[in-house]
């Protein structure tokens, strides 16, 4: 099947697993179930690509088995540390801004936009599901690339995760571990691991793709990531301050003095 096809089929499934996620979402009165559908929904994007080209290759099972990893832990993640908490606030001050009309509001701004911006970034698992060339030095070095990411989001998370459950840390800032070198590991990690992905796609002749991690990484760094936490954070947290000062927002790199 010609790509366009392909790539068509990915995208009416990811809006239409998003379009059935937000039908829930009203039922429920809680939006926040769209972020640890974010993940999922990557894999079944990729699930999606391979039905409709038919054709299996060893690099399209790859890419599709590594995203599929990242996104059973990142979905299961966010599904634990989310379910005891409500709505999230920024899901909260929308359906309070919009009033009654936030059910349909989120259906365009929150999950056909994540349905959408999931797709783009998923260009890479299309171009290694489509290719055809064989496996080679492109495909070792995305895996490689993918499990260091893949492996700095989940010791990240993990500590984070400990972090958080110590009373005598509230109120007060992670520096230690990974957190030591990058104020926000796991979303490095992140951006990594899809930069990974595309390797695999630049062994199947696509560079192109390079759109898909390009806006991961800017969705991490200036939108829903970095950005976000900063500002409530540098206001509310004591020692915030000083610790971006002293501490990469981003790319790890050892602390200044």
């Amino acid at each position: 099947m010609h790509t366009l096809h392909v790539a068509l089929v990915g995208l009416v499934a990811a809006l239409g697993a998003f379009t059935l996620l937000w039908a829930v979402s009203v039922r429920l009165r809680d939006a926040s179930i769209a972020d640890p559908s974010w993940g999922p929904g990557f894999l079944l994007v990729g699930l999606a690509y391979l039905a409709a080209h038919g054709d299996v290759t060893p690099r399209g099972t790859l890419a599709v088995a590594l995203v599929g990893a990242w996104a059973a832990r990142l979905g299961l993640h966010l599904l634990s540390r989310n379910r005891a908490h409500g709505e999230d606030p920024r899901y909260a001050a929308m359906r309070a801004g919009h009033g009654p009309r936030f059910w349909w509001v989120s259906l365009g701004t929150v999950f056909w936009l994540q349905a959408a911006l999931l797709w783009i970034v998923s260009l890479p698992v299309l171009a290694a599901v489509m290719g055809t060339a064989p496996l080679g030095a492109w495909d070792a070095a995305g895996a490689a690339v993918f499990l260091a990411g893949f492996l700095t989001e989940a010791v990240a998370d993990a500590q984070l995760r400990r972090f958080r459950a110590d009373p005598a840390n509230l109120g007060t800032v992670l520096d230690r571990g990974l957190w030591r070198y990058s104020r926000h590991p796991n979303y490095f990690g992140d951006a990594l691991l899809w930069w990974g992905v595309f390797l695999l796609a630049v062994g199947a002749g696509a560079p192109w793709t390079a759109v898909g991690p390009a806006l991961m990484t800017f969705l991490l760094v200036k939108v829903s990531g970095v950005a976000l936490l900063e500002r409530s954070l540098v206001q509310g947290r004591p020692g915030y301050a000083e610790y971006v000062r002293r501490t990469s927002a981003f790319v790890p790199w050892f602390p200044r003095a």
